[in-house]
């Protein structure tokens, strides 16, 4: 593995005497703290992680500021905030690592699929204080919604990643329309997104070979702006025999990404330069 190459999507759960969840929340994952963490990115010989909140804690970002205490060097945040977020709880986050907000915007058939999360209104409200900062929106998204939230998108006037390829099941194929609207977008630099989630958009299974069409359609818009992610520890597998392999879903990037130049781009410049690690 390269140096300093990047897992630049997982969450940290617990522990919930500490840091409890939500009351208001789609499930419940097992505890996994950032100790599991940094051993999951020993395993993989990665050094350097980026930790995102996850819904089940709402806009609670203290375990994610607990883990980038912990591993300043290591970890870089992307946190879930309100419209009134203030100018010193930004510049405070700011100070600890983090470098994003998330913004939940993925629905299903129009009906949100996770509950909590920022939404539109949040985005608005505060995109101009994320990009003074230097972070970027990390957009939850269905890639079919695309096309109609396009042009709210681009006039943020802030760098944008979308999580986990769109989202979208391979199912719809490469042609879908909104999956385009991704490719254009990456390709004339309006966007970032992360090579992750193979295992959710997936109908045929581990390894994931189905999924190979949309990475490469991804690699060939823009690899300057692509960074990976396992999405560790996967959360709603609840049937162990489901559960995906960390070395599976890497093995499914090496295959799509051949060339030692552009792997070490998306795993370490893109990331370093998208997260503000230092080289």
């Amino acid at each position: 593995m390269s140096p300093h190459a990047c897992d630049c999507h997982a969450h940290v759960f617990g522990p919930y005497a500490r840091f409890p969840l939500a009351d208001e929340r789609s499930y419940t994952p097992p505890v996994n703290p950032v100790d599991r963490f940094i051993a999951h990115l020993d395993g993989l010989g990665f050094e350097r992680g980026v930790l995102v909140t996850a819904s089940v804690y709402g806009m609670d970002n203290a375990s994610l500021v607990d883990a980038l205490q912990r591993h300043p060097a290591r970890l870089r945040g992307v946190a879930v905030l309100g419209a009134d977020t203030s100018e010193a709880e930004l510049d405070r986050l700011t100070g600890h690592g983090v470098r994003a907000a998330r913004f939940n915007l993925f629905r299903r058939d129009g009906q949100p699929v996770y509950r909590n999360g920022a939404g539109l209104d949040a985005l608005r409200a505060l995109a101009p204080k994320l990009a003074a900062r230097g972070w970027h929106a990390q957009i939850w998204i269905h890639a079919p919604d695309l096309p109609e939230l396009e042009p709210l998108l681009r006039a943020l006037s802030i760098g944008l990643v979308i999580d986990h390829m769109g989202r979208m099941s391979v199912a719809r194929g490469t042609a879908d329309a909104g999956f385009q609207r991704l490719i254009a977008m990456l390709s004339d630099g309006a966007v970032w997104t992360k090579l992750s989630g193979a295992d959710r958009v997936s109908v045929a299974g581990a390894p994931y070979d189905d999924v190979a069409p949309f990475f490469e359609a991804i690699l060939a818009a823009n690899p300057q702006q692509i960074v990976w992610g396992s999405d560790w520890p996967h959360v709603n597998y609840f049937d162990s025999a489901q559960m995906p392999d960390d070395a599976v879903l890497l093995t499914r990037f090496a295959h799509a990404v051949q060339v030692e130049a552009l792997r070490r781009a998306i795993l370490v410049d893109n990331p370093a330069r998208l997260y503000g690690f230092e080289h």
